[in-house]
């Protein structure tokens, strides 16, 4: 199982009136570990767009540990809970500067045509992605 890693700086703009991070921000991050962990298995988000192709969120679910607060560096670390082909669930975790875990989460998504939001096969239509992300899932 591949995990990606992505540092994000936390910004005084992200963080509410106690100071921490605002909870919805930490949904923002997960998009972040998302697009990093699909451009380092050698893909782009971008690119699917370009064919009509969007992948929507369908769940979330997230737990909050610990808060963290401006000028701290989060690193969210992402991998490919499950994926059968049609419907992809990402794995998250994010930490702080000590390692310590402050989030998890996980977001559910299937690629589907953006004019009717029909869901497509990854193994039909992009044969290359479907091989990585099989070979790259939480076995």
């Amino acid at each position: 199982m591949f995990i990606s890693k992505k540092e994000v700086q936390v910004r005084y703009a992200e963080t509410d009136q106690m100071g921490v991070v605002y909870h919805a921000n930490y949904i923002i991050w997960l998009e972040l570990g998302r697009t990093q962990i699909v451009e380092d298995l050698g893909f782009r988000y971008a690119d699917m767009e370009k064919d009509g192709i969007v992948s929507p969120v369908m769940d979330v679910q997230i737990s909050y540990k610990k808060p963290m607060t401006y000028g701290e560096t989060a690193t969210v670390h992402t991998w490919i809970e499950k994926y059968n082909g049609v419907k992809t669930v990402y794995g998250y975790e994010i930490y702080n500067e000590q390692n310590d875990l402050v989030v998890t989460a996980t977001s559910t998504h299937a690629c589907v045509r953006k004019d009717t939001f029909r869901p497509i096969s990854l193994k039909r239509e992009y044969p290359e992605w479907h091989k990585v992300y099989e070979e790259n899932k939480k076995q």
